[in-house]
C-alpha cells in the first residue's frame, strides 16, 4: 500500500514541477527526469531516493515519505542551483497536490544544499521533502 502512495506522490510532484512555467524557463525546457538521459542538457532535475514509513494510527492508514530531488548545473557557480531550488520550493512547499487514490496531508521542505561535485564542473543541489499521505477512503470502499 505504501508503495502505491509513494508512486502517486512522485507522479504528483513530477506533474507539479513540469507544470511550472517559471521552473521550465529556469531549466531551459522540461528537464525533469527519473533517470537523466546520458547526454542530458544542463541544468536539469532528477527524482532521487524516497523512503517510506508506516504512519498509520489505530484507526487510519497513512504513510510518511522522505523524498529527495537533485538539481544539476554547469553554469559556473551555485546561483543557478539556488534559483532552481527556490522555484522548486515555490511549486511544492505546503502545496495541495492532487494524488491518485490518496490524500496529501502535507508536503514540507526539510532542507536544501548546493555543492560542487568532485568533477569540479558540476554544481549539485539536494532538496529534501517530507510528506504524509492517507489512502482515499472513497476509493477503498
Amino acid at each position: 500500500m505504501s508503495e502505491v502512495a509513494s508512486w502517486a506522490l512522485q507522479r504528483g510532484i513530477y506533474q507539479a514541477l513540469a507544470g511550472s512555467s517559471e521552473l521550465t524557463a529556469l531549466l531551459g525546457g522540461p528537464r525533469i527526469y527519473d533517470k537523466a538521459p546520458h547526454a542530458a542538457s544542463f541544468p536539469f532535475i532528477t527524482l532521487g531516493q524516497s523512503v517510506i514509513r508506516d504512519w498509520s494510527t489505530g484507526t487510519e492508514a497513512g504513510a510518511e515519505h522522505n523524498l529527495t530531488l537533485h538539481v544539476w548545473s554547469r553554469a559556473g557557480g551555485r546561483k543557478q542551483v539556488h534559483d532552481i531550488i527556490a522555484a522548486i520550493k515555490t511549486v511544492l512547499h505546503d502545496q495541495p497536490l492532487l494524488l491518485a487514490d490518496h490524500y496529501l496531508i502535507n508536503l514540507r521542505h526539510e532542507f536544501s544544499e548546493a555543492r560542487l561535485d568532485p568533477d569540479g564542473d558540476t554544481f549539485h543541489g539536494i532538496v529534501r521533502y517530507r510528506a504524509v499521505t492517507e489512502p482515499d477512503h472513497a476509493e477503498a470502499a
